[in-house]
């Protein structure tokens, strides 16, 4: 089963969209097997990351920032603005699209584990998710 997961930022950064994806998986009705996400742009990805101390979460933004920095002169895509080219490496680095086991009819993630948007870009609206729902409905 394929479900368009709309999901709208307003800034970059990691957005935490896990329990939108387990409000999918649940309707689904699949109790055993694979829920996989894919992002349909170039300048945000997805990412399982720690959701429990947000420094983490903000070290990783740094980090990446620093890694690579908007403003750069070797950067000839500008003319969206100066973020678009750094959101087009930094999606080029991270994940387009996940996999994720199911168990009992949900992901089976760690503890302190969480599925993030991780918007490239300053300023957006909506962003859309494609997340497939694969394996067998039994009791839940």
């Amino acid at each position: 089963m394929n479900y368009t997961l709309t999901v709208s930022v307003g800034r970059q950064g990691l957005h935490d969209i896990t329990h939108k994806v387990l409000d999918l998986v649940r309707s689904s009705g699949v109790s055993e097997g694979l829920v996989t996400l894919f992002i349909r742009h170039t300048s945000a990805s997805l990412l399982v990351q720690e959701n429990a101390d947000p420094s983490a979460k903000l070290d990783l933004e740094s980090w990446l920032n620093r890694l690579v920095p908007e403003g750069d002169s070797l950067y000839t895509h500008t003319v969206e603005g100066p973020d678009d080219m750094p959101a087009h490496i930094k999606s080029a680095l991270t994940a387009s699209s996940l996999s994720i086991p199911l168990t009992g009819g949900v992901p089976v993630l760690g503890t302190w584990q969480g599925i993030f948007l991780w918007e490239h870009r300053h300023h957006r609206g909506d962003r859309e998710v494609v997340v497939n729902v694969m394996g067998d409905a039994g009791s839940l």
